[in-house]
């Protein structure tokens, strides 16, 4: 069983933004089918290298889901959305705010075909307010919400603002979205109404940055300032710390870890400086397992792909395998939260562009051999063939 194994999302997202939280729904279970022109959409191009055509990146955030091809610029292309649309529970996409009405597929439209649909509009600035209209990528919100500066004054106080890793600004307004979306099937199964959901990159990640604001709005003074006159205290472990192959993370200031330390190496004092010198000459491995041997918080700095090795992170099947049509398979992170009942699975890799119209156009929207030739031959929909 899984929780939205009834629950029918039709996804026009592209890139990583959108294309992340239709990929957390599906691995709750829901049926996914993500619509590409039949050109493919420009996610397939980048962020990321090219493997045989298609972007990393697109092989790691459509995992689990049917692709179809729509030619959403021909009258009949149209048709064959809004017939999906009457058999779906859930609209989602990221196009830029105002395109989806200009196809006559906006909410006000499709819940003329679908009364109770759960309509989705992820964007940058959000569909309304005075820079609605203006295009964002990850880095864009995380420069607004302040992340972009406080990433570089992390370093020093007095280092430029450095772009963040990992697009946060894209993955976590996905996983917003994803929660927003379920929250909303949750409101429609006690009352049978759908809504339009507004979820955008810069409101997503202000919320990440709710300490710092706030922390503002009662000193009145910025993180920066108030860091300046903070002075951590020797016996404070926490940093990065150069070791013989690498660096580990430690984040510990724990009195009774400082104490038994203390106590096994018998000195009289342990500072910073004096665990940076004892583990100068350990690996990442023998430092981490050292610091643990006291309770102090700590990590070795992997690289992403070293995760693969890491017994921990095996034990917990934290990667698993999926089996893809070009690349025989990959191995991609896990739905991430384990349920008793009712797991998170990613079971399929990225689609080939095209590789479910046929089949949809069939058992979906119940179209015949000849209908199907139809669309193809005039370019309303394209199929891939192996």
């Amino acid at each position: 069983m899984k929780i939205l194994e009834d629950i029918k999302v039709l996804d026009f997202t592209h890139v990583w933004f959108g294309p992340y939280c239709t990929m957390m729904l599906s691995a709750l279970g829901a049926d996914v089918i993500t619509v590409e022109p039949p050109w493919g959409n420009i996610g397939r191009l980048g962020p990321g290298e090219l493997y045989k055509g298609t972007s990393t990146s697109f092989m790691a955030v459509n995992c689990n889901k049917k692709g179809i091809t729509i030619d959403m610029k021909k009258p009949e292309g149209i048709a064959l959305v809004k017939e999906l649309v009457a058999k779906s529970d859930v609209v989602v996409q990221n196009f830029a705010t105002g395109a989806m009405e200009r196809l006559g597929l906006g909410y006000d439209e499709l819940k003329k075909i679908k009364p109770d649909i759960i309509y989705a509009a992820l964007s940058g600035f959000g569909q309304y307010g005075p820079y609605s209209k203006y295009g964002s990528y990850a880095v864009v919100a995380e420069a607004i919400s302040g992340h972009t500066y406080a990433t570089g004054k992390g370093i020093s106080p007095e280092h430029e603002p450095v772009d963040m890793a990992g697009a946060l600004g894209d993955i976590g307004p996905g996983t917003f979205a994803a929660f927003a979306i379920v929250a909303a099937i949750r409101h429609r199964d006690k009352t049978g109404k759908g809504q339009m959901i507004d979820v955008n990159q810069v409101d997503t990640m202000a919320s990440f940055n709710c300490c710092e604001t706030v922390a503002y709005d009662l000193f009145k003074e910025s993180p920066i300032e108030r860091r300046r006159k903070r002075v951590r205290p020797p016996s404070e472990l926490w940093g990065i710390i150069k070791v013989e192959d690498g660096w580990i993370q430690i984040a510990g200031s724990r009195p009774k870890a400082v104490e038994e330390m203390k106590a096994k190496l018998g000195v009289e004092e342990v500072t910073l400086d004096f665990v940076k010198e004892k583990l100068s000459t350990m690996t990442r491995k023998e430092a981490f397992a050292w610091l643990v041997s006291f309770d102090v918080p700590s990590a070795p700095i992997y690289e992403a792909y070293e995760g693969f090795d890491d017994p921990h992170l095996q034990a917990r099947k934290t990667f698993v395998e999926v089996p893809h049509k070009l690349a025989g398979s990959y191995r991609i992170p896990k739905f991430p939260a384990e349920f008793s009942l009712t797991p998170g699975e990613l079971k399929t890799g990225a689609h080939v562009l095209g590789q479910h119209t046929e089949e949809v156009l069939k058992k979906v929207l119940k179209k015949s051999k000849k209908q199907i030739e139809e669309l193809e031959q005039n370019g309303t929909v394209t199929i891939w063939r192996p």
